[in-house]
């Protein structure tokens, strides 16, 4: 197939429910073309054929991919047929995986409309979560981490809020206490031993260059010049990864890893500690 000549192409999103799963599948798929730039068309909570009308329209005069996560079968044979009259390519990206699920099952779907964002268990386990984590960043109400899954401790700038966070959103309880060189790391954390204790740390010149960056953007001025001085930043880390040693917690280099993939690692040792037989 030849290699379009254009620096961008049309993306058109077309969703029954909110669209955050196609949203997400679809520019996890984009970034692969460095190249190219999806200009994206998101439509979500299409249910009737009028709303559809108008999202026909909108493609017709924008023409490009058409991605759906449509269960209406009107709709989405309505939608396909139209794309063909318009030699558009267009995908179900819930199609594949359903039909996969149906012949493996033995059953039909349900035809919910929305049903991964139904309120049930999970939900209310991930809404816990993240009170929870809110409630315990940064060094809060220690006196209580104890009920936590996960604690993290870093030096500052060692994206422990985030992950925090990103956590909290899969229904992990996550505390963070942040790592002051010369200052004693409260008793409440070094006696902990229900969470799993996880250190993060990146290099010297990453958080030097967070930091700079940091109060750049605030206008803000440290009194402290060690803030961001790379050799007292290199101290700091220093001093955090042999805390980590001393009580055998396993740690994280964040330096090139994103927020997810910090909090996957996250995961994985968590899954392992699940795994490994109660003394």
């Amino acid at each position: 197939m030849a290699q379009r000549a254009s620096s961008y192409f049309h993306l058109h999103l077309v969703s029954d429910a909110t669209g955050e799963t196609l949203t997400t599948v679809a520019r996890a798929a984009t970034a692969q073309y460095t190249k190219v730039s999806a200009v994206e068309h998101v439509y979500p909570l299409v249910r009737t054929q009028k709303q559809l009308d108008r999202v026909l329209a909108e493609i017709e005069e924008s023409p490009g991919i058409v991605l759906y996560t449509l269960l209406d079968d009107e709709l989405l044979e309505r939608l396909e047929n139209r794309c063909r009259e318009m030699s558009l390519p267009c995908l179900s990206i819930l199609g594949p995986v359903l039909q996969l699920l149906q012949s493996y099952l033995g059953t039909e779907t349900s035809h919910r409309v929305g049903a991964q964002h139904t309120l049930n268990a999970d939900s209310f386990k991930r809404i816990d979560a993240l009170n929870y984590t809110m409630l315990h960043d940064d060094g809060q109400h220690l006196e209580d981490l104890e009920e936590a899954e996960v604690v993290l401790v870093g030096v500052s700038r060692t994206s422990k809020t985030p992950t925090s966070i990103y956590l909290a959103n899969r229904g992990v309880k996550t505390g963070n206490v942040p790592v002051v060189p010369g200052v004693q790391l409260s008793r409440h954390v070094e006696q902990l031993s229900r969470p799993l204790v996880v250190g993060l740390y990146a290099s010297p010149e990453r958080i030097v260059q967070i930091r700079q960056n940091r109060l750049l953007g605030l206008r803000a001025h440290h009194d402290d010049n060690q803030y961001i001085d790379r050799k007292a930043v290199a101290e700091e880390v220093a001093f955090s990864r042999k805390l980590c040693a001393r009580h055998n917690w396993p740690s994280i280099d964040v330096t090139r890893r994103s927020i997810e993939e910090t909090a996957a690692a996250v995961m994985s040792f968590l899954a392992e500690r699940r795994r490994q037989p109660v003394a």
